[in-house]
């Protein structure tokens, strides 16, 4: 079967642990630098993101999902370094162009939060099944209709990718051209956009006719294949992810307080 998530398949200690206690990590990975309000969180932070990645052997697979990130960081760079309303000390300048150091430390607070939050989220999607997560969520008392739109999030990205790629590989054994200036790539958009819209709009009907047929708005109680029941070490690392907030909590109060 074709596979239409980002879900990468590997036997590791982060594909095993269960989705619940990795949304515990997001919610840990996002919060606790922004609660300290140091840079030097959000580093620590992405720098457990980037271990949890290169421990599950998917951190080949993170950097195509934020490489669009370093365009809008670098602009963010570019804005605040030059026109930061708090700017006074010049920090370099590059020709007539003066960086000061109050902007770009302001963008630097942002550009880390951004990357911090993409590995965070990457660390999530790469390492979970949307299938699973959607049972998971169900076998708490979530409504199916619920888990569905949680699972067409994750694969919508993929199959869209999927559909376009498809759609570019026909048109070019037709004999268009797809690659070359800005006005060559301008021309070729509005035949592939044009089928990629449709296309989506065919899924859309068929999904809703076999979710129909499977009995999806049916009042009766489900089972499911598998139970989603923690382990240990599942409710230890949730734990933990917990007792960093708290501590995190407990660090910035100490500071507005002294």
């Amino acid at each position: 079967m074709k596979n239409i998530s980002l879900y990468v398949e590997q036997d590791t200690y982060l594909t095993r642990l269960h989705p619940f206690a990795k949304l515990t990590y997001i919610l840990a990975a996002v919060s606790v630098p922004l609660i300290a309000g140091s840079l030097w969180m959000f580093m620590v932070s992405i720098g457990v993101s980037l271990c949890l990645l290169a421990g599950g052997k998917i951190a080949a697979r993170v950097f195509p999902l934020i490489a669009f990130s370093f365009t809008i960081i670098a602009t963010v760079f570019l804005i605040h370094g030059l026109f930061n309303r708090a700017n006074q000390n010049v920090l370099f300048a590059l020709g007539p162009l003066q960086f000061y150091r109050e902007g770009i430390w302001y963008a630097a607070g942002i550009g880390l939060n951004i990357l911090n939050m993409l590995l965070a989220f990457s660390v999530f999607v790469l390492s979970t099944k949307p299938a699973e997560l959607v049972d998971d969520l169900e076998q708490i008392g979530f409504p199916p209709r619920f888990g569905y739109m949680i699972s067409s999030v994750f694969q919508i990205i993929p199959q869209m990718m999927g559909t376009m790629n498809t759609i570019m590989d026909a048109q070019r054994s037709r004999g268009m051209e797809m690659e070359g200036n800005l006005f060559v790539r301008a021309k070729a958009f509005i035949p592939l956009i044009v089928p990629v819209v449709s296309s989506s709009l065919i899924n859309t009907r068929e999904r809703a006719i076999a979710l129909e047929v499977r009995g999806f708005d049916s009042k009766e109680k489900k089972t499911f294949l598998t139970d989603g029941k923690m382990g240990r070490g599942d409710r230890l690392f949730m734990a933990a992810m917990v007792l960093f907030i708290v501590c995190a909590v407990g660090w910035r109060a100490v500071h507005v307080i002294y």
